[in-house]
């Protein structure tokens, strides 16, 4: 069972058919929505400010969602993805982005709607991602526009893929 812990008189709320894995970490100020998988290994820690996660979400193994005191928050859209491995600190994730296994997105940052992030990329404090933009390397730059319709599209099935992989352990 997934270790759920109270901190600053924050307890986290976990929304309808989420799936959390065993040994999954979500601590304080963290609010999840509907339909979203949290898997192995990931730490949400909302100890010194807010997790925000919206409906569809998945966070895969052994990724680290965490903020800066009274700086900065967390806020992730609707159907995003996040590969294995990632680190996000302090920013702000929009509708239908991808965010590629062992990625980095620092503070303020904000991955705009249907983006995608490479894996691997580090995307610095700040930096502003475009929607429907692919962004790589270190650290991260634009490589090019995809059509917004297209990445929303691909995200959204990623999304729903891990919906249904949540489901097949449901009864393990």
């Amino acid at each position: 069972m997934a270790l759920i812990k109270s901190v600053r008189g924050f307890t986290p709320l976990i929304g309808k058919n989420t799936y959390l894995a065993d040994n999954a970490v979500i601590i304080g100020d963290v609010v999840i929505g509907n339909g979203c998988s949290i898997w192995f290994g990931t730490v949400l820690r909302g100890d010194v400010n807010s997790i925000r996660i919206g409906n569809g979400v998945n966070i895969q193994d052994g990724s680290v969602l965490h903020t800066l005191y009274e700086k900065s928050v967390i806020e992730i859209g609707n159907d995003v993805s996040i590969g294995h491995n990632v680190t996000v600190h302090g920013a702000k994730i929009c509708d239908s982005a991808l965010i590629g296994m062992g990625a980095v997105v620092l503070d303020h940052a904000v991955i705009g709607e249907g983006a995608i992030i490479a894996a691997g990329s580090v995307v610095l404090s700040n930096t502003q991602v475009e929607p429907g933009s692919i962004y790589a390397g270190v650290p991260a730059r634009f490589v090019k526009k995809v059509a917004s319709d297209q990445a929303k599209e691909i995200n959204q099935k990623i999304a729903r893929n891990y919906h249904m992989y949540a489901s097949w352990y449901e009864n393990s």
